[in-house]
């Protein structure tokens, strides 16, 4: 069955390793619904966060195809409950002097914020999972929405930090994978 796979993978940081990771996944015919990378608290290191859909299989076969890429350090596929993910989104809606008030409202319900005001419009920021962020879009489309920029999901694992060590003998904190 097709559902939506979350991969955590660390890699080298140095040009490249980004178009690397991403043409695996165009090469086996997969979309990327979602992809964010940056630094760890190494420079040396980028996390890229890449979600999927497929089944069980393909993001196997695809996770060993990774793992032979001689950049990528480790990677991780998360399985709902153990892990939390948010995405970082901007929404800039119309917003009249009567709606405003609702508006901010809504923001305020969802821990949302309001980030930027001119005289037509309102841009809300929100930093949550996509079920929260689909709900205060769908409340905010009544106003009308005139522009929405995601970030991408960012995922980490849950649970305590136990030290791991990579291949080459480097020791890092579980928070790093």
């Amino acid at each position: 069955m097709e559902q939506k796979h979350t991969l955590s993978v660390l890699v080298e940081n140095h040009s490249g390793v980004l178009s690397r990771v991403a043409g695996l996944f165009s090469r086996r015919g997969f979309n990327i619904s979602s992809l964010a990378v940056g630094e760890t608290h190494n420079p040396g290191i980028s996390r890229i966060t890449i979600v999927v859909k497929g089944d069980d299989y393909t993001v196997d076969q695809v996770s060993k195809q990774l793992n032979k890429l001689v950049d990528v350090i480790k990677i991780k596929v998360f399985k709902t409950p153990e892990f939390v993910g948010r995405e970082l989104v901007l929404i800039k809606v119309n917003a009249l002097a009567s709606s405003r008030a609702e508006i901010m409202q809504l923001a305020n319900i969802f821990r949302a914020n309001i980030v930027d005001v001119s005289k037509e419009t309102l841009t809300v920021e929100i930093a949550a999972d996509q079920g929260k962020i689909t709900a205060l879009t769908s409340l905010l489309e009544q106003f009308g929405i005139l522009e929405i920029v995601r970030t991408g999901m960012i995922a980490i694992e849950r649970g305590s930090a136990e030290n791991h060590v990579l291949e080459g003998g480097m020791e890092v904190g579980k928070d790093v994978l």
